[in-house]
This record gives structure tokens, sequence and C-alpha cells, in this order.
């Protein structure tokens, strides 16, 4: 009688332990997937392969953290089915020989040509502005080609705008929170110009591609 109470307390006190201890879900390979897909279509070669760092579960959106075979490190938030809500550069990489490499630390107002390494179709460079100042990116692509571009900023108010080689907007003033795609009409110089509109000065990162 003794040992089926003893028996019976230990099993309520595993029971009650099971309860207080909510289970940890790992994220799911779908989630890591999408996070990969993600990477692979926008960071170029580098982006091809790489490490999990780590993974974080929510019910909303999991935090995925990957190093991509160029040492970028990149922050995804994906649901659970795979679908990507945010994709950003937590650290960019040093100098090296794939598509982000060459990252340049540029601040203040100014023009910079953003040139790839060769045998590649993708670039990263980060910058700094004080308020209201803005920097312009040349780069020279072809029409019918595509373009991509993303704006990593530390904080809000980080702006950008897409002209033509002829002068012309190709995508009027766009919020850093938004990334752009899409296919060019002209040959030549195309520049990118970041803006920062807000009260203090930001550092960012800035993606290009061109296929």
């Amino acid at each position: 009688m003794i040992l089926m109470k003893f028996v019976g307390a230990a099993l309520a006190a595993a029971l009650i332990q099971s309860l207080a201890t909510p289970a940890i879900a790992n994220v799911g390979q779908d989630a890591i997937d999408g996070c990969i897909d993600q990477i692979r279509t926008v960071g170029g070669p580098d982006g091809q392969s790489g490490t999990v760092l780590s993974s974080e579960y929510s019910e909303a959106n999991s935090l995925v953290m990957f190093r991509d075979s160029g040492n970028t490190v990149w922050r995804c938030l994906v649901s659970n089915d795979g679908v990507v809500a945010d994709l950003s550069v937590a650290e960019a990489a040093d100098d090296g020989n794939g598509a982000m490499a060459g990252a340049s630390g540029s601040s203040g107002s100014g023009t910079e040509r953003v040139a790839f390494t060769a045998g590649t179709s993708g670039a990263e460079l980060t910058g700094s502005l004080l308020p209201q100042e803005s920097r312009r990116y040349v780069l020279g692509a072809k029409d019918g080609q595509f373009l991509y571009v993303r704006v990593a900023a530390n904080g809000p108010g980080m702006t950008y705008v897409i002209y033509n080689p002829d002068g012309s907007v190709l995508l009027d003033e766009m919020s850093a929170s938004q990334e752009y795609r899409g296919q060019l009409w002209q040959s030549g110089d195309h520049v990118v110009e970041v803006y920062n509109t807000a009260n203090g000065a930001q550092s960012y990162n800035v993606i290009f591609g061109i296929e």
C-alpha cells in the first residue's frame, strides 16, 4: 500500500511538472527552407549555400539566422509554413570573393559606382547618412535585365529612389522597408539614391542584384 501511494505521488508530481513546463517547439523544415530559398534568390552566388546558425520558434513568425558562404549573416522572419515576412542582413561580410564582397563603409552624401566581383551578379555596401543627406549609387545595366534593390536601415525614415539612364524616375520614393525587383527598359547607368529623412544619423546596408 505504501509503495502504491509512493508511485501514485511520483506520477502526480511528474504530471504537474510536465504541465508547468510547456514543450518548446522546434522551427519546422518548411520555415527554414523558406528562408534559404529567399536568400538564394537575393544573395547572389554566396547565398546559394551556407549554415543555419540558430532558429527560434514563434507561433507568429519564427526567427532563423543564416550565414552564407561569403560570411554574410542573414536574419529571417518566417511563418511556420515557409512564407518569409522579413529578410535582412544582420552582419555584412568582410571583403572576400563572393557576390557580397567589397562592402564599403561610405558616409555622407556623394556618388558611388557599384562594382560586382567578376562572375557574380550582386553586391552589398554599407553607409551612413546624417539627417536629410542622400547618397547616389550608380549601376550599369541593360534593357531587359532585372534589377533588385534592398535597403536595410538601422531605424525608420530611410527611403530610396531609382532613376533611369535618361534621368527619368524608374521607381518613385520608396520606404526602405520595401524591396524592389523589376525589369529595366533602358541601357546605361541607373542610379539608386538613398535618403535619410529621419531626425538623426543612420547607418544602413544596401543590396543590389542584376540578372
